[in-house]
């Protein structure tokens, strides 16, 4: 039985189908919780952040140039209270020092560079930071939460920061480029089963040999011992998966990126009360302001070297 689109975009979002409940079981309490104010970042150049041409990284554009979104009056504003979670690295974990660190954490602060507001960032299990919001112990939560109609009638979201799109990998020794479903007919390719990746690959990749594996190691395996000619995930998980130690350096990415929403997701946001129009729309200026002046860029290159996109 092929997944619902929600089902299948929140277990693709928090990676794995362990933890597809993260999302969805959001129940009552509160976690072990770290308060740490936010330390300053060094300045960060005002020109955008070009990676050298020997080792160019697709860069990701999350914003249309030609929307510019206004600074809204935060006078009143004199302290952002972020929530995130305290075990999801590279995106928020405990660092060394106990203090709140990953890309959301520095994103965050970042954001209350430009905005020139101070906050605090206080760390707490995923299950527990919606409830947290709604009860007031935070101003907003910057966890890798997507963005979904379920989501939605809970919270609203800033314009997406980031998506999880898809992506096609292939053995070094392939050297086939070309992944369109007319050019891998008959192929093997390995996929999560159960997940919005088989449900997409089974809608438009209709003559492929697809072969659906319990977990994404077991998929991964596969290709690196040759049983399939590709596999086809998320391609955040993917991209941490390439560029550390279990890959074996076997592999690389093939064609894509794979966004269409209706498998994939709208994105990842940050989530703000129903109704604070204010803050959301102050995040999504500053959003915007960082990547026009190429701070966000590289910052994701810090996290990415090898680009999901």
């Amino acid at each position: 039985m092929v997944p619902t689109t929600n089902t299948t975009f929140i277990m693709h979002t928090k990676y794995g189908q362990n933890n597809a409940l993260r999302l969805v079981s959001v129940i009552a309490g509160i976690g072990c919780m770290t308060l740490a104010t936010l330390p300053a970042l060094s300045p960060a150049a005002a020109q955008p952040q070009i990676a050298p041409a020997a080792t160019a990284v697709p860069m990701p554009g999350f914003w249309d140039p030609r929307r510019r979104p206004e600074r809204p009056d935060l006078a009143r504003v004199t302290l952002i209270r972020f929530l995130t979670e305290n075990d999801y690295p590279p995106f928020n974990y405990a660092g060394p020092d106990g203090n709140p660190a990953g890309f959301n954490v520095d994103l965050a602060r970042m954001i209350c560079e430009e905005l020139k507001i101070a906050c605090t960032v206080q760390m707490r299990r995923f299950d527990t930071l919606m409830d947290s919001l709604a009860d007031n112990r935070g101003d907003a939560v910057m966890a890798s939460i997507g963005v979904t109609p379920q989501t939605r009638k809970r919270v609203d979201f800033s314009d997406p920061y980031y998506r999880t799109p898809a992506r096609f990998v292939a053995r070094l020794d392939d050297t086939s480029t070309d992944v369109r479903p007319e050019q891998i007919e008959g192929k093997k390719i390995a996929v999560v089963a159960g997940t919005a990746h088989e449900a997409y690959l089974k809608t438009l990749f209709t003559e492929a040999d697809i072969r659906p594996y319990p977990t994404a190691e077991a998929s991964r395996e596969a290709l690196r011992n040759g049983e399939v000619n590709l596999v086809f995930d998320d391609g955040i998980s993917l991209a941490f998966w390439l560029n550390g130690t279990n890959s074996g350096g076997c592999c690389a990415f093939r064609g894509g990126p794979f966004t269409e929403s209706r498998y994939f997701g709208e994105g990842i946001g940050i989530a703000v009360r129903r109704g604070n129009d204010a803050l959301r729309q102050a995040f999504n200026w500053a959003l915007f302001r960082l990547w026009e002046k190429g701070r966000f860029s590289d910052l994701w290159l810090r996290y990415f070297p090898i680009s999901p996109f």
